[in-house]
């Protein structure tokens, strides 16, 4: 029994909400591409470091890197919902089973060996190779490399993990009491303009009683284990969460509308002084400067920021969505459809490309240009040419023929991601 309070989506509404989601998966290509340039010296965590890195793509994926995973869990739950209550329970298993738990395993093997075989060819060149979070192989479980298909492996545990906490709930709450007292608390929380510091809450908890982070890293991703860690279950399953009670409620969404230039600014603000704290952490770890006060209460600060830039970045990105990329868009749809493959298909691309252009004496501007103008043309050729018409492309998005633009936006919760 839900107890909605709000009026039904728009199919406006449900358009923007596909396109973050997309744009979210698109983002990570564009991560990914920049890895290669950046100015890390002996922290090397890529499979090869570029001759010429750049300060600028730094900062690019400091942002990035805030706000992606949580906007995309945040719809994975928001559209989980909507396909359980389409589909039903066993309906929503069967096509959880087929467009993300098939693709999995299909797709881990096809993108693992030909990047394996490309950390083999960057050790060939300096400042390249295995790095120290790889591991060996065979790995020792739990240790895997999930590389970036994780994030499909950990949808795969929230969507188990709701089935069995809706089913607890619903026995326990027959009468609806409890749920209706849930969709109340989440309203007053989201009516707040506290709302992102609310929800920061979790994951400040969580990020500052991990004693070595630094805002660079950012959450721990689990893409090198089978057991999800502490930071992503926190941070990525409390934003399911969210998506999931916006579902119930999604008349809230216009909250979000209204305040984009609000959360705009605030994310702005915080994306700028995580960044400064992060840096201050390095440098005070490293000992290149005395700050007036002790590491600890620096890195505390920078959790704290950081928290809060995830959320309030998170509600500025789906706000200004709503406000700015309503309708429908043939080539917003088109890029919706396209972006789950070419987002599994990226990684030994993208990585090829940086090993060649690596020891070239280009600019980085040439060099990271060079990488998108090939990977992201081809990406989408192959999609056009082998998914997009075919059983692939059925699988990956659900039926496209006689869809109209509304049902369009409505087929968008197909992937639940």
């Amino acid at each position: 029994m839900t107890h909605a309070i709000c009026p039904a989506p728009t199919s406006e509404r449900l358009h923007a909400l596909d396109a973050v989601r997309a744009y979210a998966l698109l983002l990570g290509i564009v991560l990914h591409a920049a890895t290669s340039f950046l100015p890390l010296g002996p922290r090397r965590f890529w499979l090869i470091e570029d001759t010429h890195p750049s300060a600028v793509l730094g900062v690019v994926t400091f942002v990035i890197h805030v706000f992606r995973m949580t906007t995309f869990f945040l719809m994975a739950g928001f559209f989980a919902r909507m396909s359980l209550h389409r589909r039903g329970t066993a309906g929503f298993v069967k096509d959880r089973l087929l467009r993300i738990v098939l693709p999995l395993t299909v797709a881990w093997p096809l993108v693992f060996i030909p990047i394996a075989a490309l950390v083999m060819v960057a050790s060939q060149f300096p400042h390249g190779g295995p790095t120290p979070g790889m591991g060996g192989w065979p790995p020792a479980l739990p240790r895997f490399p999930l590389t970036h298909l994780w994030f499909l492996y950990v949808l795969i545990e929230l969507y188990v993990a709701a089935l069995l906490l809706r089913w607890a709930v619903i026995s326990m709450d027959s009468g609806g009491r409890a749920r209706a007292a849930v969709d109340r608390l989440f309203a007053r929380v989201m009516q707040s303009r506290l709302a992102p510091a609310i929800l920061a809450l979790p994951i400040l908890l969580t990020l500052s009683s991990d004693p070595n982070w630094i805002g660079f890293i950012g959450v721990r991703t689990p893409d090198q284990s089978l057991i999800t860690n502490g930071q992503a279950w926190v941070c990525f399953g409390s934003a399911f969460a969210v998506g999931w009670l916006l579902h119930r409620q999604i008349g809230l969404l216009r909250l979000l509308e209204q305040r984009w230039l609000l959360t705009t600014v605030a994310a702005a603000t915080l994306i700028a002084l995580s960044f400064g704290l992060a840096f201050a952490v390095m440098q005070v770890s490293a000992r290149n400067w005395t700050a007036p006060v002790d590491l600890a209460t620096v890195r505390l600060a920078g959790a704290i920021a950081y928290a809060l830039a995830i959320w309030a970045t998170t509600f500025a990105v789906i706000g200004l969505a709503l406000r700015f990329l309503a309708g429908f868009s043939r080539t917003r749809r088109y890029l919706a459809d396209a972006s789950y493959w070419l987002y599994v298909i990226h990684l030994p691309i993208v990585m090829a490309l940086q090993v060649a252009v690596s020891q070239l004496d280009w600019p980085w501007p040439v060099k990271f240009g060079f990488i998108l103008l090939i990977a992201i043309p081809l990406m989408l050729a192959s999609y056009h040419l082998l998914v997009r018409g075919t059983f692939i492309g059925r699988v990956l998005n659900g039926e496209r023929r006689g869809q109209t633009p509304k049902q369009l936006a409505v087929a968008g919760s197909a992937m639940s991601s």
